[in-house]
């Protein structure tokens, strides 16, 4: 990594699942080597993501990872879909079409309960709720071992449109 890069704060757990969802709907665009787009769960927004060479260190113009300084869902989504996280297609599959830009307004930000809400629907519709559960701990817990840094975002967040 290079001298410049710094540490981020550690995001919710509710963070994997809106990744998740994001994977699910194939809202991450590589559009080259070190840069990706990913779009919002409501598409109202899209967010840049930038990487360094070695893809140790990452940083994206989303509110989480711009103001707040844990990686956001964009980055998180990014390092799935460039395989540095094997996500299973099944457990991220039942998390499509998830709007999360509304779940966390209604939830007024408590992305706890927001999962919960998801997870309840899923199970209501005959879902493996708790697979997708432990498929979220194990990235969670795999995302912390690959100590990613932080580098400066590609710009400040894009407005909502």
């Amino acid at each position: 990594m290079s001298q410049t890069t710094t540490s981020w704060k550690w995001p919710p757990k509710a963070k994997i699942y809106e990744a998740l969802s994001a994977i699910a709907d194939d809202r991450v665009d590589i559009v080259h080597d070190r840069e990706a787009t990913v779009a919002s769960s409501d598409r109202a927004k899209s967010y840049t993501v930038v990487w360094d060479e070695g893809r140790e260190a990452f940083g994206a113009n989303d509110n989480a990872s711009y103001w707040v300084g844990y990686m956001g869902y964009p980055i998180i989504a990014t390092v799935m879909k460039l395989g540095l996280l094997r996500p299973q297609p099944d457990a991220a599959a039942l998390l499509g079409g998830v709007n999360w830009n509304e779940l966390n307004r209604a939830y007024k930000r408590n992305y706890d309960a927001a999962v919960e809400f998801v997870l309840q629907n899923i199970l209501r519709d005959g879902g493996d709720a708790e697979a997708v559960r432990a498929e979220a701990d194990r990235l969670f817990g795999e995302l912390k071992l690959l100590k990613l840094g932080r580098i400066t975002p590609p710009g400040a967040p894009p407005k909502r449109g």
